[in-house]
């Protein structure tokens, strides 16, 4: 059985769908209820007058089914942007059939297509099946680093400091 891949630009009538896609990964993640995001929301960051990020969409046979939102960041050793992919998900029932791949394949071809210096991102640390797919396409973990967030009132507070 041949089965139709296919990885797209997102574009605003999308917002929706990579909502929903951001729930079903919160939801594996152990996080359900974890995303604030509204379709508002999603769309001014990716769409708005002013976007801060962009999203690929997978479809298989015409449906979606994963996607990945990534944005650019910066490094100074290097003095060139890098590509950050914040997430990357794809429905249970298309895993196996390489859209995962196809979704990192298409960023790497992004990235250097930009000049980006680097393609990077986390992965949380008990995703074994994810670690290992990731290092099996040559990523290497950044084990000597520890990730920071602040965030919520710890965020409010150290701004009015």
């Amino acid at each position: 059985m041949l089965i139709a891949r296919m990885i797209r630009t997102a574009a605003p009538a999308d917002v929706p769908t990579i909502l929903q896609l951001v729930r079903e990964l919160a939801e594996y993640e152990r996080e359900p209820d974890a995303v604030k995001a509204g379709e508002s929301d999603l769309h001014a960051a990716l769409f708005g007058a002013r976007p801060v990020a962009e999203a690929v969409i997978a479809e298989v046979d015409g449906a979606a089914v994963g996607m990945a939102l990534f944005f650019p960041s910066f490094s100074t050793w290097e003095g060139r942007a890098g590509l950050y992919l914040e997430d990357l998900f794809v429905r249970p029932s298309a895993r196996g059939l390489g859209v995962g791949k196809s979704l990192l394949v298409h960023l790497a071809g992004v990235a250097m297509d930009r000049g980006y210096a680097r393609f990077e991102w986390q992965v949380l640390d008990w995703n074994a099946p994810a670690i290992g797919f990731y290092h099996a396409l040559g990523a290497r973990s950044q084990d000597e680093w520890t990730g920071m967030r602040v965030d919520g009132d710890a965020l409010t507070r150290l701004a009015k400091r």
